[in-house]
């Protein structure tokens, strides 16, 4: 053996290693596999099997449905992010959060206040974070969107919305 020729060697070895990590992997794979089989069995009585490969939670006790504790008419309006229709930093709401999809602006209720609009939206839950011009009065709800020609589509809507518990 010349001089240098143990890197050689030590590089085969590490490669000859290498070529075997795969057979190693898929033998802990296996035994993932059937312990996760297992652990589905146990929870047999809480999931439901779509189509033979989908696991679905049946209910959540951890995450009752949200109770209604008042149903409310209102006027339904729509906002977004330019300076025209807010105040100096039109990305920051009254409540000092980012503006994002399910954010309203209503002068009635405290932030953090969780609504749905069934009418218009279903089941989606939004949160009072923004306030409105004090003209507006307090059964009116402003919706945010994230663009200026979104919220001028939506119009305006007489509607009933839901106060949600919590």
């Amino acid at each position: 053996m010349k001089e240098g020729d143990g890197w050689i060697v030590l590089l085969i070895m590490v490669g000859v290693l290498i070529s075997f990590l795969p057979i190693f992997k898929l033998e802990s794979q296996n035994v993932k596999a059937k312990f996760d089989i297992k652990k589905i069995e146990n929870f047999e009585e809480e999931l439901v099997i779509i189509q033979g490969n989908s696991l679905l939670p049946i209910s959540n006790p951890l995450n009752p449905e949200p109770k209604v504790i008042r149903k409310i008419n209102v006027v339904i309006t729509a906002y977004s992010s330019t300076p025209w229709q807010t105040d100096d930093n039109p990305y920051i709401t009254a409540a000092g959060t980012q503006v994002r999809e399910g954010i309203v602006a209503n002068n009635k209720y405290p932030f953090g206040t969780k609504i749905r609009i069934p009418e218009i939206f279903g089941d989606k839950i939004f949160v009072v974070e923004d306030r409105m011009n004090w003209e507006k009065g307090k059964y009116h709800i402003d919706i945010w969107f994230s663009s200026y020609f979104e919220a001028k589509n939506f119009g305006a809507k007489r509607t009933y919305i839901e106060v949600l518990e919590g």
